[in-house]
Order: C-alpha cells, then structure tokens, then sequence
C-alpha cells in the first residue's frame, strides 16, 4: 500500500495572502505537510511519495520519494495510478487536521474505493484498491466525479464523513479550525501568528501584535 501527497510549495495558498507573506505560506505548507505525513506514518504508511514538479531538499529528513511530474494534476495522478499495482491513498497536503486513527479507518475499509469530500464539491482524500480500474477528475465537483467514475468503472464506493479530513486550509477563517483542533507543526505555527477573538456568532481569527 502506498499514499500519494499532490505538493505545490511555490507561492502556495493565495488565498492566505491577506495574512500571510509568500515566504510565510510557503513555510505554513510545509509544515501542513509535515503534519500529514506524520499522521500516515502513525497509521502505518511508510511507502509514502510526494507529487511535486521539484525535489526538496529541506524535505530530505522525511524519508520520502519523490514523484517528480510537471503536467496538470490529473495527468499527472493518473499516470502514477497505471504504474501502481496497490491499494494507494491520495490525501491532500493542507489537511493539517488529519489523525493516524482516520487514515486507518479508511484503508481497512472493505469497499473498492473511499471518498472523503471536502468543502464545496471538492475530494480531499481518494482511497483506491484497484488503481487499474480507476482514475482521477479533480478540480470543480471532483467528489461527484469521483463518485460517478467508481459507480462507471463497477467499484463499491464508500463516502467518509469526517470534519476534521474534509477541513482543507485555503481561506484566513479556515486557521481557526487549526487553532481549535489542530496538534503538530502547524498549530505551532498558528498559536504564533494568530489567536482566537470571541465574537457573537462565531470564533474569528485575530493576528498577535
């Protein structure tokens, strides 16, 4: 069994950019990645390969491989799934909240292939048994392309409902569920740049001066 890690470093997470500096998004998902590898490692993931279009040196230490690709996501994805002759887990690098107890949930699953949904239509996390018998459509609704390719290709489907897995981090409000929920790397970072602002209705994300 493998995981895949899709990983883009460079002037990552604009959308964070009303907080953050490029040179600080660029450390934070790291350090989101970081925290995802350690949470397949506890769960018994150690053939783990990073889908980047460069090698890393500053990752070195993590005793990761490296699946070097330039072409779009799901060119790229797809051709690593025709090489794979075993289960492979796709999990996005910005979710810092995932736990061990999670990842092992989903690859003991008995179904073909395993979708955690996230915000807006989105697959934060792709289970696959049969890699031959599957590929990949993100962007848009990719959960329900994902859904309709398992349904087309005859592979028993199961959808994973989990709050913490389907918390991607994209937007400035989305730290606050770091700073309420996170552990790791990434709520170090967090608790050093932002705190947490009671307001009426919801927890707002206030910067430390």
């Amino acid at each position: 069994m493998r995981a895949l890690i899709p990983y883009k470093k460079e002037n990552a997470k604009s959308r964070l950019s009303p907080i953050l500096t490029r040179m600080e998004r660029e450390q934070f998902v790291e350090l989101m990645l970081r925290d995802v590898v350690c949470s397949l490692r506890e769960a018994g993931l150690n053939d783990i390969d990073i889908l980047t279009t460069s090698e890393y040196g500053s990752l070195a230490g993590l005793n990761v491989n490296f699946v070097i690709d330039s072409n779009d996501l799901n060119e790229s994805i797809n051709k690593y799934l025709e090489k794979i002759d075993q289960p492979v887990l796709i999990i996005m690098a910005d979710l810092p909240l995932a736990r061990p107890e999670q990842v092992k949930s989903i690859i003991s699953s008995k179904e073909d292939v395993v979708i955690v949904p996230g915000k807006g239509g989105g697959t934060n996390v792709l289970f696959v048994k049969n890699p031959s018998k599957f590929h990949v459509r993100y962007y848009g609704m990719s959960f329900c392309n994902h859904c309709a390719i398992a349904k087309d290709m005859h592979q028993s489907l199961k959808i994973y409902d989990s709050f913490l897995l389907s918390t991607d981090i994209d937007e400035p409000h989305d730290i606050v569920e770091i700073l309420l929920h996170g552990h790791g790397l990434s709520l170090e970072y967090a608790k050093e740049k932002f705190e947490l602002e009671s307001g009426r209705a919801r927890v707002k994300l206030a910067s430390i001066q």
